[in-house]
């Protein structure tokens, strides 16, 4: 975190996955914001495994991830869950990009996570947007006809 910063004193949770949440979330630190980078225990940001690779760390991951600290959550656990809960009460900000839906079934959609702090920004990304035939996708399997 950088001193006399633009964004000095905004906490801002990172629970983004792949490309648009972690970007987004980067820039913020870079402007001077406390990001803490949430990932799962079990595959984490999925840009961890993208090439290239330096010294068998991803670079996509590093340029995504800079300057934020990390945290290891299982959000399936109630453990996990009650961690998350204590860290949006303490944040202004919450950046997600799971596919639609995924928050709302751990738990943690817009609506509840206002309940824990009303004042809290709740930035949701998806790679097909949350509505419409493509919303549940992860990945473009083939292009669409035009």
């Amino acid at each position: 975190m950088k001193q006399g910063s633009a964004l000095e004193g905004l906490k801002v949770l990172d629970l983004g996955r792949m490309v648009a949440g972690p970007f987004c979330a980067s820039l913020l630190a870079d402007m001077g914001a406390d990001v803490i980078k949430i990932e799962s225990p079990d595959k984490g940001d999925m840009s961890r495994d993208s090439l290239p690779k330096q010294d068998g760390i991803s670079t996509y991951f590093i340029t995504f991830n800079r300057s934020k600290r990390g945290l290891t959550l299982d959000l399936k656990s109630e453990q996990g869950k009650h961690i998350l809960r204590r860290l949006i009460q303490r944040s202004d900000v919450l950046i997600e990009n799971f596919r639609p839906g995924v928050m709302e079934r751990l738990g943690f959609s817009y609506e509840e996570a206002a309940k824990i702090n009303p004042r809290l920004i709740y930035a949701s990304i998806s790679g097909f947007g949350q509505q419409g035939p493509y919303a549940g996708r992860a990945t473009l399997t083939r292009l669409p006809r035009l």
